[in-house]
C-alpha cells in the first residue's frame, strides 16, 4: 500500500512540473510549476491524490501538498526574481526590455540598436549593453540561455531565416567572449516565422526583426 501511494504522488508530481525546453532539449522543472503560485498548484494534485487513497479528505491532502508546493517554488522565482531586477538596472535607457514570463526572463533586443540594416555584425554602440548583460549572466550562472533570432517578412523567407540564425549566433558568440560560459549558450533562428507584429506596417516589421534572450533556471542546481 505504501509503495502505490508512492507512485501515485510521484506521478501525479511529474506530469505537472516536468517540461523540456524547447531550444536546449534540457529536461527540467516546468516554468509554471517552479514558481511559488505554480508549485503550490502541483502540490496541490498531488496532496488530492494522496488524500484519496489514505481515506483522508481530498481537500486536507490537497492543502498540504500546495503549502509544500509553494515552498519548493520560491527559491526559483527569488533567484530569477532578483537577476530580472539587476538586468533592468543595468539596461535602463538602452532600448533593450527585461521581461518575466513564469520564471523565464527575456531580454527583447531591436535590431535597430544591435544591427546594421541586413548586417550581421554587432553595432559597436552596442557592446556596452551586451558587456552589461554578460556581467549579470556571470554573476547568476544557474541558468541557461537561449539566443534567438527573428526577421520581418521582407525577402526570401530563406534569406531572413539564415540571417536570423547568423545574428543569433552573433550574439551568442560575443557573450560567450565576455565570460558566459558556451555550455550554457544556444543559438537559434527562427525567421520569420515567429511575428510579435503585423508585418504590413512598418512598424509591425521593426517590432519583429529583433534578438531575444531566453534565460532560463536550470532546475537541478536549485536541488544542491
Amino acid at each position: 500500500m505504501g509503495k502505490k501511494i508512492i507512485l501515485a504522488v510521484l506521478g501525479v508530481m511529474m506530469a505537472a512540473a516536468c517540461s523540456t525546453n524547447p531550444y536546449t532539449g534540457e529536461r527540467r522543472v516546468s516554468r509554471v510549476a517552479t514558481s511559488g503560485a505554480g508549485g503550490a498548484a502541483a502540490g496541490a494534485a498531488a496532496g488530492a491524490v494522496l488524500g484519496e487513497i489514505i481515506g483522508d479528505r481530498a481537500g486536507k491532502g490537497a492543502a498540504i501538498g500546495a503549502a509544500v508546493g509553494a515552498a519548493a517554488g520560491i527559491g526559483i522565482g527569488a533567484y530569477q526574481e532578483r537577476q530580472a531586477e539587476k538586468l533592468r538596472e543595468r539596461l535602463a535607457s538602452t532600448g533593450v526590455s527585461v521581461t518575466r514570463r513564469g520564471d523565464n526572463i527575456v531580454l527583447n533586443m531591436p535590431s535597430e540598436i544591435t544591427f546594421g540594416v541586413d548586417q550581421d555584425g554587432i553595432q559597436p554602440a552596442f557592446y556596452d549593453t551586451l558587456n552589461s548583460v554578460a556581467i549579470v549572466l556571470g554573476e547568476f550562472d544557474k541558468t541557461t540561455i537561449s539566443v534567438l533570432g527573428h526577421a520581418d517578412s521582407n525577402g526570401a523567407a530563406s534569406y531572413n531565416q539564415a540571417l536570423s540564425e547568423r545574428r543569433a549566433q552573433t550574439v551568442a558568440n560575443y557573450l560567450a567572449g565576455q565570460g558566459v560560459a558556451p555550455q550554457r549558450l544556444n543559438a537559434v533562428g527562427f525567421g520569420e516565422s515567429r511575428p510579435i507584429a503585423d508585418n504590413r506596417s512598418v512598424s509591425g516589421r521593426s517590432l519583429n526583426r529583433r534578438v531575444e534572450v531566453l534565460i532560463d533556471p536550470v532546475e537541478s542546481a536549485f536541488s544542491r
